[in-house]
């Protein structure tokens, strides 16, 4: 099975580094977020991606067309040749199509595109800058059973504020407590499994996936939802960046589950 992220946006609220690269290839323990999600789903069998690439697509295929340099011990020999020697040749079990899905294509648009690269086969699907520890086989088998066309995994992103309780009558606060997960409401996290129908309800380059054609697909009464208690964090701010981050470099990243 496929595994499709979506890598081509333009990443304006992390500009401060987006500038330079595509989001997905922004450096969490210095390797990109990007790799940090191909490394989580290989851990569950998956090791074919079909990566939608736009905003500075050249860096992503940079990063894959020298992957062994980028991650191996290497000896140039001038004296001979210009020779090159790879040391401890890091090989990964992958398969990665990379396809050029437009700079200003919308998220639904871009999945319309990497169409012919899928065929009849059902696919996952995700979003190039979340990480979390999201229980892969439990979605993949929650949604063969459910017999719809698409399976949305749904958080309760952490509260970043305190919450005040407020004496409407006397104008006083009469308590204060940080905002726990069960105050807010269930996002869309991504971690989807679609089935091939969903691309008819894709029109065009200019959809955003997760306006129109999921509403779509809810009332058709064909949108699952695969509710995930654990750990998830985007990476939209420079703030988030330095939440995952924080998580890797203490040896304990949620979703480090690979040796």
């Amino acid at each position: 099975m496929k595994v499709v992220i979506l890598a081509g946006g333009l990443g304006t609220r992390i500009s401060e580094e987006s500038h330079l690269r595509p989001k997905p290839m922004i450096e969490i323990g210095g390797v990109p977020i990007l790799w940090h999600i191909l490394k989580y789903y290989a851990h569950f069998g998956f090791n074919e991606f079909v990566i939608c690439c736009g905003y500075k697509a050249f860096v992503i295929k940079e990063y894959f067309a020298n992957y062994y340099l980028h991650n191996s011990d290497l000896t140039f020999d001038f004296t001979n040749g210009n020779k090159m020697t790879i040391h401890n040749n890091i090989a990964e079990p992958w398969k990665v199509t990379l396809v050029d899905t437009g700079l200003n294509t919308q998220t639904g648009g871009r999945i319309k595109r990497i169409q012919p690269y899928i065929g009849d086969e059902t696919f996952m699907m995700t979003y190039g800058d979340g990480l979390g520890n999201i229980g892969i086989s439990a979605l993949l088998q929650q949604h063969k059973a459910s017999g719809m066309l698409a399976t949305v995994t749904a958080v309760q992103p952490s509260g970043r504020y305190g919450v005040l309780d407020l004496d409407e009558n006397k104008n006083c606060v009469v308590g204060f407590r940080e905002k726990a997960k069960e105050d807010t409401n269930w996002i869309n996290a991504g971690f989807m499994v679609l089935e091939p129908a969903v691309f008819d309800y894709i029109d065009g380059d200019m959809m955003p996936f997760e306006q129109a054609p999921l509403m779509r697909l809810s009332a058709d009464g064909q949108l699952g939802v695969f509710r995930h208690y654990g750990y998830w964090q985007c990476m939209d701010t420079q703030r988030d960046k330095g939440a995952l981050e924080y998580h890797w470099n203490s040896g304990k990243a949620p979703w480090k589950v690979w040796r």
